[in-house]
């Protein structure tokens, strides 16, 4: 009787077991081999990505994240920057939230387990608090001017109040060495540090080349953004970026402009209206040539993904080399955070390829906004430091898109999110030299200032 009953048993479920055998030997090879993983859809990667995420909870309002996280369906940046994509952004859509995609359960470490800005040693850089410090700031916010742009030095507009200058960030059962600009450079000698992403990643760039020259002038320092291809083209505001060399170390800095961090080509390569291919699953076409070249890579996304912006620069998302019609991936917060996995993922086979390669993803950087958006009437007129509170006691990171991308991957975190958070009176806020009658800057900081903090944790990393 048993062994009919057994017989019966294996006869009506052999199809489920073959097939939770098959399925179970299918996502094993792709999280061991990301060249499979490139074979898949997008529609399958996502899904591998999130396996736990279903169709429906893509509308489920559980999974929206704060107001802090979402997705920027206008950023404001353009009030601040005069490039002309910026400035042809007339209207968006109504607010789409970040969704986050739940990563499928893979290599489980200790640094997985206590959150993913632990590092090897069991130091959480991004948990701890603000201390005041009679030492800062590390630069003169009235001198880098070979560096700083005019637009983010608080100190030459009319604040008068700079008391958000004075504190650095102290980690929890972390060592944090001063940060000394040679000792820096030293560390760094003959290597290239590489910022790509938005204007938060140019504000960090621009606060780390304060920071290593100590906002002095040095005119040896060597402007070698040609040898990337970083010049000005005719008719534009500035270059896609910048980049120099400090010739006593021979330690090259640089930032390449890639908003979305998608590779982006022109559909009709021949017609000046084109529109662009904005492909989600590939890296930008500059990150792919020069990254042999790199031996530090900060990359960051995130206020730029809002169908303003997209229609501005006539980008259309791309998957697979194709159009993007699968409804759900066409979401923006869902293809934001399908790029964000995909770049990951993309770093992370490169890696072992490139040996002494870091590469660093950093978290988003918090808004600030209250009683309304930058174009409505929204704010940030604090001025008294650390009124949010002074410390940060979670373990997880406050981005978990970035946090659930990096896990089981060689790409490590910048955690900056929830210490960032706390320094709401750190903005540009309305005193930006090009701000426009009630707009306020409550997106881009003051410098120097926290972004400085950005990069000291930066330093203890590396």
């Amino acid at each position: 009787m048993k062994g009919g009953h057994l017989n019966r048993f294996f006869g009506r479920h052999s199809c489920t077991l073959a097939a939770l055998v098959l399925t179970t030997i299918f996502l094993w090879a792709g999280e061991k081999n990301p060249l499979f993983i490139s074979l898949l859809s997008s529609e399958e990667q996502l899904k591998m990505y999130s396996p736990d995420l279903s169709v429906a909870d893509f509308d489920s309002p559980a999974l929206l994240n704060s107001r802090d996280q979402r997705t920027e369906e206008y950023s404001h940046s353009h009030v601040m920057e005069d490039t002309e994509e910026d400035a042809s952004i007339k209207h968006s859509d109504s607010a789409v939230m970040d969704i986050p995609v739940r990563p499928s359960p893979e290599r489980v470490d200790e640094s997985t387990i206590l959150g993913s800005s632990v590092n090897k040693q069991g130091c959480n850089y991004a948990k701890g608090r603000w201390v005041a410090d009679s030492q800062r700031p590390l630069y003169s916010g009235f001198g880098c001017k070979q560096w700083l742009s005019d637009m983010w030095a608080c100190r030459l507009t009319q604040r008068t109040d700079f008391t958000y200058e004075g504190y650095r960030w102290q980690p929890d059962n972390c060592e944090m060495r001063d940060f000394e600009g040679s000792k820096f450079l030293r560390r760094m000698q003959d290597k290239t540090i590489a910022f790509i992403g938005d204007s938060l990643g140019r504000q960090q760039f621009q606060s780390l080349l304060c920071m290593v020259s100590g906002g002095m002038e040095n005119p040896d320092v060597e402007d070698v953004g040609w040898k990337y291809g970083l010049v000005k083209p005719r008719g534009a505001v500035r270059p896609d970026g910048w980049a120099y060399r400090f010739p006593d170390t021979n330690t090259t800095i640089l930032y390449y402009w890639s908003a979305s961090l998608c590779g982006i080509q022109p559909i009709h390569i021949t017609d000046p209206a084109t529109e662009f291919a904005m492909h989600l699953d590939q890296p930008p076409a500059f990150l792919s040539q020069f990254l042999a070249q790199f031996h530090v890579v900060i990359l960051n996304t995130g206020h730029h993904w809002n169908r303003g912006k997209l229609r501005a620069n006539r980008w259309v998302m791309h998957a697979n080399g194709n159009p993007v019609t699968d409804r759900k991936l066409a979401e923006i917060g869902n293809a934001k955070n399908y790029t964000i996995y995909s770049i990951t993922r993309w770093l992370d086979s490169q890696i072992p390829l490139h040996p002494g390669l870091e590469v660093f993803f950093r978290t988003i950087s918090p808004r600030h906004f209250l009683h309304g958006d930058w174009n409505t009437g929204g704010c940030c007129d604090n001025t008294i430091p650390l009124s949010r509170g002074s410390e940060v006691l979670q373990d997880k990171s406050s981005d978990p898109v970035v946090e659930g991308a990096i896990r089981g991957t060689k790409v490590k975190i910048l955690d900056i999110t929830a210490i960032s958070e706390l320094r709401d009176e750190g903005h540009i806020s309305r005193y930006s030299i090009k701000a426009s009658e009630g707009i306020n800057d409550c997106l881009h900081w003051c410098l120097p200032g926290i972004p400085d903090a950005w990069n000291e944790l930066l330093y203890a990393q590396l």
